[in-house]
């Protein structure tokens, strides 16, 4: 007669394995550090995608983009082969003191999106304006260039 640990589970009585148990206590610990951002989302410096908009308005492709806390100076734009690329710098410092203690703090985040145009634009005429956290680009459409059709013998 074998004598061993048992252990009661779901499916009645089972040989207890420490080696299955370490096995499921690393995978529920590798699932718990998959879900947690790296340092608890401490790290600022990262780069994030925020959210846009397109569409088609008469004669015009309107972009609307959220860029909360972001100067104007520091947002840049450009369209090239029918490609938007938006992207802006968001840094910010601050200073307090409290009780003969001083406590500095910088952060710095980048923002960055690009995305293909459903039509034709050009950056003549364009417009943009930033108007609390949101970014609106005006693009006016070109006419679309007729290819030469060639014939066939």
């Amino acid at each position: 007669m074998k004598f061993g640990l048992t252990r009661r589970g779901p499916s009645g009585l089972s040989r207890w394995d420490p080696f299955e148990e370490i096995k499921q206590t690393q995978e529920h610990l590798n699932q718990l550090f998959r879900e947690i951002p790296p340092f608890g989302g401490w790290l600022e410096g990262k780069s994030i995608a925020p959210l846009m908009d397109i569409k088609e308005k008469g004669d015009n492709v309107m972009v609307t983009i959220d860029l909360p806390g972001v100067d104007k100076k520091d947002i840049d734009v450009s369209v090239k082969d029918n490609i938007i690329e938006i992207s802006a710098e968001c840094k910010k410092e601050s200073e307090s003191e409290d009780e003969g203690y001083t406590q500095r703090e910088r952060t710095y985040r980048h923002f960055s999106r690009s995305a293909v145009l459903p039509s034709n634009v050009t950056d003549e005429g364009a417009k943009a304006k930033l108007e609390n956290g949101v970014l609106t680009i005006t693009l006016p459409k070109t006419k679309a260039e007729e290819k030469p059709k060639i014939m066939i013998e």
